[in-house]
């Protein structure tokens, strides 16, 4: 396996696609409606050039899912995209064995990545961490490269002393979220790791860790999944080395997006993915509630959202 040009084959947008139900009794899997998503991404700027797309990640509910769900999400998808972009396969589970099994998913499906992170609820041990990553990289051994997450709000952190405990592995090509802290960690980890690792910031500090010293290559948009030109845009700017435009729309475009999420997660309703349904939604996509314990949130914060989308010329718009 070529693991170096796995990891040139993950730089550009890495874009967490939400996971459409259908607005039914037990809000069940909606795969026409996944199908639109990803035609949608794909026929508005997002290519095999500049991004990844990631099913069944945090956006992607995999928490309210059955793993029988995940796994079937798992293998459509793949379907569905057929090749035409590198795809990740998110693998975040508390079970060994059900890694392992994502992981042979992801292998027997031709995913071009496996999305790991350390098992939550528990306070593991690096230690545990590490053995468990161990199991990934060996299932996963000549099939997907392995996406290392760093979930530190909910479990233990990647610290530096972590990384170079697991570095020999030669699949592990990607390291997701690092925080940042009084000690620069953030700065630490990137400019330490960036040849190592396809970095993806997580961070939002994409003007910055884009510059040289640090050289992230991929980054984490939800955008996308509603304004997928404005990912390809981004991409476009970072190849520019354009720092100060992509200031410019992480301030004027982004942030007001995020300020919203917060503003819901704090007041309303928590999760992940909710705030991208409801711009896919205003843009004429198929979309959903997530599920469970997640409320919906859509008739409360519609008009608001909508009104962001029109003041920062989002395309598409059908409202």
């Amino acid at each position: 396996m070529d693991y170096e040009n796995l990891k040139k084959k993950l730089e550009g947008c890495y874009v967490t696609v939400p996971t459409p139900f259908k607005d039914i009794k037990n809000l069940p899997l909606n795969f026409d409606a996944l199908k639109d998503y990803v035609e949608f991404l794909l026929g508005n700027g997002l290519n095999n050039e500049n991004c990844t797309l990631l099913f069944g990640g945090a956006a992607g509910d995999f928490s309210a899912m059955s793993f029988d769900e995940r796994l079937s999400l798992a293998k459509e998808s793949a379907k569905i995209v057929n090749g035409r972009t590198p795809i990740a396969l998110g693998g975040q589970t508390t079970n060994t064995q059900e890694l392992e099994k994502l992981a042979n998913v992801a292998k027997d499906f031709g995913y071009d990545f496996l999305q790991v992170s350390c098992p939550f609820y528990f306070k593991h041990t690096e230690d545990d961490f590490i053995e468990y990553v161990r199991a990934a990289s060996s299932a996963a051994e000549g099939g997907p490269g392995i996406i290392l997450y760093n979930t530190f709000w909910t479990s233990t952190s990647v610290s530096n002393q972590l990384i170079e405990k697991i570095k020999d592995l030669p699949n592990i090509i990607g390291l997701r979220a690092t925080p940042r802290t009084d000690a620069m960690e953030f700065e630490d980890v990137t400019s330490t790791y960036s040849s190592r690792f396809t970095i993806i910031d997580n961070n939002l500090f994409f003007p910055y860790s884009a510059m040289r010293p640090l050289n992230a290559k991929a980054f984490e948009v939800h955008m996308c999944n509603f304004w997928p030109e404005w990912g390809a845009k981004l991409i476009n700017e970072v190849k520019k080395k354009n720092f100060e435009e992509i200031a410019r729309m992480m301030v004027e475009e982004a942030m007001p997006f995020y300020k919203l999420w917060v503003e819901i997660e704090t007041n309303y309703t928590s999760g992940d993915g909710y705030l991208d349904k409801l711009c896919m939604e205003l843009v004429g996509l198929p979309s959903s509630r997530c599920r469970p314990p997640t409320r919906d949130m859509r008739e409360q914060y519609r008009q608001k959202t909508l009104d962001y989308m029109k003041k920062i010329k989002v395309p598409h718009l059908k409202f």
